[in-house]
């Protein structure tokens, strides 16, 4: 399929958490008014390092951590929108997927499960549409999902 394009990614939400692992697909519905979208990915770390590395210091991958940042346009009437404040208003979990393409195509990837908002700052710039910044993170039965695949 090769590179891919920012414009063809995706960012999905369904209002209510899942409630199990892999039941990702049910994350159906786009935020079509997000623009530039950050998906951070990190590795914890443990230093494993012994006298027997030979002078290296030796380190191993711990916990996995994450978290999705993104501007929105700020509409009200979106349901997307709304969603997204609800969220964060009353501090609870959404699910959301990011995707590198449909949800509903095989082969599409990225993270998904329950988020939490945990940033939704207002700009009102001059001579510009007002948006927030948005920031996720990872809460409950988040995963790498694959559409059609392990």
């Amino acid at each position: 399929m090769g590179t891919k394009l920012g414009i063809d990614c995706k960012l999905y939400y369904k209002a209510t958490p899942v409630t199990e692992a892999g039941e990702y697909g049910g994350i159906s519905n786009e935020i079509n008014v997000v623009r530039d979208v950050t998906l951070n990915l990190e590795t914890g770390e443990a230093d494993i390092t012994s006298r027997g590395n030979n002078g290296w210091r030796a380190t191993r991958a711990t916990l996995k951590e994450g978290s999705i940042e993104f501007e929105v346009l700020w509409d009200p009437e979106n349901t997307a929108f709304s969603a997204l404040l609800t969220a964060w208003k009353n501090k609870a979990e959404i699910a959301i997927a990011a995707m590198d393409g449909p949800i509903g195509t095989a082969g599409s990837q990225g993270l998904a499960g329950n988020f939490t908002v945990t940033n939704f700052s207002r700009s009102e710039p001059l001579e510009e549409a007002v948006t927030a910044s948005v920031t996720l993170k990872p809460s409950s039965f988040n995963d790498w999902y694959v559409v059609g695949g392990a």
